[in-house]
């Protein structure tokens, strides 16, 4: 077991395991580059990794601060994907309580944001950039729309 920063890092079963974790980016990663593109082609213009309630210290990957719309990029296995999420074989236990802590997080998150107005969109790293953008897009026009209609 290593000890780093006063945490205990038994999660990784060897070196190797490790730092291919620790490689994984927080951002940028390649689905969510391709759903920036997708609606960006789209004509969409947003934040990007923008925190939308300042007090919560949560980031969404697209954030459309006039619609108050909010999209997160969720990776299968982060935050357990019914269709491609898989099981780890080492570890086991941890990655079955990191992975339930993440959902009960996201949850957590949207409930949040719902709560502030926001209306909160979740595409998986699986699905189709263009299709998620195109959705991202209806969404976007039809909260704009309708805030525009209230006056706010």
């Amino acid at each position: 077991m290593v000890v780093m920063s006063g945490r205990s890092e038994t999660w990784a079963s060897s070196d190797a395991v490790r730092a291919s974790m620790r490689a994984n980016k927080g951002r940028d990663t390649k689905p969510e580059l391709a759903l920036r593109r997708a609606a960006h082609a789209l004509g969409l213009r947003y934040r990007v990794s923008y925190r939308p309630l300042k007090a919560v210290r949560r980031t969404a990957d697209l954030v459309f601060t006039r619609a108050k719309v909010a999209v997160f990029m969720d990776g299968c296995f982060w935050h357990g994907c019914p269709q491609h999420h898989t099981v780890a074989t080492t570890n086991a236990s941890f990655w079955a309580e990191k992975v339930r802590r993440t959902k009960e997080r996201d949850a957590e998150t949207d409930r949040l944001l719902e709560e502030e107005g926001w209306l909160v969109i979740r595409v998986w790293e699986h699905q189709d950039p263009v299709q998620a953008a195109v959705h991202v897009a209806g969404v976007v026009a039809t909260r704009r729309d309708a805030l525009a209609a209230e006056g706010k």
